[in-house]
């Protein structure tokens, strides 16, 4: 009798079942995780091509990834539904003006760069200090890499409900979840009673994240109670840290939340416009690329 025998009838037929169905469906969950990084994967690049043009086209698109016109048809009216494109006929337009993304959405743009901006912004962090990270893609980025640098000791004020979840679970870090409404949108929490909250605090650093920096204007976001809360968040804190990939230069929104003489430190990538960069140092701002 094989080995293979010997074994099937030792764990017995029910068992045998049991095992090949174990492995099927161990089978199917990592087909439908390879499935999901796939459309993530195909949807951010979407995004991407819209910020180079202001149009895609259904059959560009098609031939860009070798899939269905239906595949892409659901794909443009997932981003649409996310606020992210405006649908058109026959393809898809990028935003006239000043978007609110869902962050859902917001997180699968420029990973890479978020994930490198993330590691900087951790880097400066130290045992014992009280830091507050602003709700965000990339301010989850920091929260992540703070995790896995395992300080002592650490206070995080935050009013992004992700960014809660990821640091909830560590014991070395004492959490201040912020009240108020929740934006939906993008899982933050606002309205005067995080402003309320937030006049009674007092941090060592804080890390910001915006939806637009212009060099007169200053840093933006498109909701107003956003840019209200995130003005007070700098009025408390001893040191500001913008935390950004460089697609957000040069890029307006509809609420301003402080102007450039506000900020001590831009932590970015290494993409940035070098006019720019320079630019941002000629106002006595230090920036970190990444």
């Amino acid at each position: 009798m094989s080995t293979a025998a010997t074994s099937a009838q030792g764990i017995g037929l029910d068992g045998v079942k049991r095992m090949r169905s174990n492995s099927g469906e161990m089978k199917a969950a990592a087909g439908s995780s390879r499935h999901r990084l796939l459309v993530e994967e195909r949807r951010r690049r979407i995004l991407e091509a819209l910020e180079h043009s202001e149009r895609v086209t259904v059959q560009e698109l098609v031939r860009r990834f070798g899939v269905s016109a239906v595949t892409i048809r659901k794909d443009l009216d997932a981003l649409t539904e996310a606020g992210a494109i405006v649908r058109s006929h026959g393809g898809a337009l990028r935003p006239l003006g000043p978007t609110d993304i869902a962050i859902g959405v917001k997180e699968i743009l420029h990973h890479e760069e978020k994930v490198r901006v993330g590691a900087a912004a951790a880097a400066l962090v130290q045992n014992d200090e009280t830091i507050i990270l602003d709700s965000g893609t990339t301010t989850l980025e920091v929260a992540r890499q703070i995790a896995a640098r395992k300080f002592r000791s650490l206070t995080v004020i935050t009013n992004g409900l992700n960014i809660a979840v990821e640091l909830a679970r560590l014991q070395n870090i004492r959490l201040i979840m912020l009240g108020g409404m929740v934006r939906h949108v993008s899982h933050s929490v606002v309205g005067p009673h995080a402003e309320q909250m937030v006049r009674g605090l007092n941090a060592d650093r804080l890390f910001l994240g915006v939806d637009g920096l212009d060099l007169e204007i200053g840093l933006m976001t498109p909701d107003v109670l956003e840019a209200q809360l995130n003005a007070m968040l700098i009025r408390v804190s001893r040191e500001v840290n913008v935390v950004t990939d460089s697609s957000k230069f040069s890029r307006r929104s509809l609420s301003v939340i402080a102007r450039l003489d506000a900020v001590h430190r831009i932590i970015t990538d290494d993409g940035i416009d070098p006019a720019f960069l320079a630019a941002l140092r000629g106002k006595g701002i230090e920036v970190l690329t990444a």
